[in-house]
């Protein structure tokens, strides 16, 4: 099994559309005013977003993994990005910077390195046949 898509809803569709190809998604698909989708740089998941007048925002947050924390903090603040927290390291050994998209969806900039998927408190499967 895959994760193939997330769809966002977005009150101010234009405005989410350019928000998601400044951050680095090439727009893929475009249906004016209601629906877009996005491909990531890297990886198979796609992002999109569909229109709606009254978006429901939820206590989602979604991870964009970068290879240079800072490096891409910077490029995003010069394009005028705005963040809620610059770049830290986090106790689950993240570094992570957190923003937010036009409709209020929340996001994070992260680099984890093998901790992302190998933390030294995951847990060790083993299966007896």
């Amino acid at each position: 099994m895959d994760l193939n898509q997330i769809t966002l809803e977005a009150a101010d569709f234009d405005a989410s559309v350019q928000f998601y190809s400044k951050i680095g998604l090439k727009l893929i698909v475009l249906s004016e005013g209601r629906y877009a989708r996005f491909e990531s740089p890297s990886g198979a998941t796609t992002l999109s977003l569909h229109h709606a007048k009254t978006p429901g925002i939820g206590n989602t947050l979604l991870y964009f993994e970068v290879d240079n924390l800072q490096a891409r903090y910077d490029e995003l603040i010069q394009l005028g990005i705005p963040f809620e927290t610059a770049p830290t390291k986090e106790s689950w050994l993240w570094e992570e910077a957190r923003f937010s998209d036009p409709s209020g969806n929340q996001l994070c900039l992260f680099h984890a390195g093998g901790n992302r998927r190998f933390p030294p408190w995951r847990l060790n499967f083993t299966t007896d046949t």
